[in-house]
Order: C-alpha cells, then structure tokens, then sequence
C-alpha cells in the first residue's frame, strides 16, 4: 500500500508545474504543495524525489511521520 502519493500539477496561469504531496496517499487534500518553479512534470518529479532521497540519507532522516490515523 503506497504510503505518499507524488502529483506535479501544470499551473495555468505560468505554466510551470508545482507537487502536491499527500499524505496519506488517498487523501483529498495534499499535506504539501510546492510553488510552480519547473518547467515540466518530469522535472518536478524527479526533483521530488531526490528532496526525499537526500532527507532520508542524512544523520537522523528517514524516521516515520506521526501517524496519520
């Protein structure tokens, strides 16, 4: 069961994309949103992902968020 669900969304008005997290994955709202500073979903996306990746690698990262129930 996915935990976090990752959307990049364009915005109409730049036409840059932004992320919404949510948290947990089947919420309704996100728990983030990002501003639209990338030119493309892919770019938001991987960018995402490697914010996630460098939080989880470092000294004390990694633990669990309090329970979303």
């Amino acid at each position: 069961m996915p935990i976090i669900r990752i959307e990049a969304v364009e915005d109409k008005k730049s036409g840059n994309y932004f992320v919404e997290i949510y948290y947990p994955a089947d919420a309704e709202q996100p728990f983030v949103t990002t501003a639209p500073r990338y030119k493309s979903a892919a770019a938001a996306e991987h960018d995402t992902i490697a914010i996630l990746a460098a939080a989880a690698n470092r000294p004390g990262g990694g633990q669990r968020p309090p329970s979303a129930d």
